[in-house]
């Protein structure tokens, strides 16, 4: 394990814009675009934390197992990984490496209870093999840095604790999209009080001066994030039903 962010293998492996808007061949061949694929991605964190939910784990584990989920689809086809299974694997996986295992017999029931019972057909072997599929996929790399902490710590600094819930709130959101694959995680937090800063009316460039952080790194992901909320914080059920057509069909 990694002391730190600086010394891990998420940091070596962080990507550009064109790296994880990626479409395999094999997802091009069957008519799906890179919209598409956001969406499914969307559509399918919210699954992952719908389970969450049901099992009761740490919003670690949640941050953890989409950052898996969003990591194997930069190197796998949908057609090759069906969703519906990578993502309750994905929060299985996370599970265990952030010690708070939830076991997989339960995964699978809150998946028949959640999914069509035609559209889950899987059992607990299923999941056990897709753990060895996506540890493959993530090169056994599986500690994952995430925002919160140095959230609390900027806020501290800053002297703005008060907003807490909204920067929050912001990181939470951030997961539906794939800053977590290209940023360090104390900017993608800088970026949330960024923006939290300019809702709420807190004069925070003095502060953000004195760290001397890159401020075009910062607008980049503040482009980001408004173009989440501008386009994708609230899909339709046109644009979700159309996505989620272009899978293939399991049996």
């Amino acid at each position: 394990m990694a002391a730190n962010f600086w010394c891990s293998s998420q940091c070596r492996k962080l990507l550009d814009q064109e790296e994880v808007g990626h479409l395999s061949p094999a997802d091009q061949e069957i008519g799906m675009t890179s919209e598409d694929a956001k969406i499914i991605k969307i559509h399918m964190t919210d699954y992952i934390k719908t389970l969450a939910q049901q099992v009761k784990v740490r919003q670690r584990v949640v941050a953890t197992a989409i950052a898996y989920f969003r990591r194997v689809y930069t190197r796998k086809s949908f057609v090759e990984y069906d969703p519906c299974l990578v993502a309750p694997t994905c929060l299985y996986l996370a599970s265990k490496a952030e010690e708070s295992t939830v076991q997989a017999k339960l995964l699978i029931y809150y998946m028949k209870r959640t999914l069509p019972q035609e559209k889950c057909t899987y059992e607990v072997p299923d999941i056990l093999h897709m753990e060895m599929k996506l540890l493959e996929a993530l090169d056994f790399y599986l500690i994952i840095y995430h925002p919160y902490r140095s959230l609390l710590l900027l806020l501290q600094d800053a002297g703005i604790t008060e907003m807490t819930k909204i920067t929050w709130s912001l990181v939470n959101d951030l997961y539906r999209t794939d800053l977590i694959l290209m940023y360090p995680p104390f900017m993608i937090a800088l970026a949330c009080i960024f923006v939290a800063s300019a809702f709420q009316e807190k004069d925070t460039i003095a502060w953000f001066e004195e760290l001397r952080v890159d401020m075009h790194v910062i607008k980049n992901i503040t482009k980001e994030i408004f173009d989440f909320y501008e386009n994708y914080s609230s899909l339709s059920s046109e644009r979700l039903t159309a996505a989620l057509r272009k899978l293939p069909q399991r049996t």
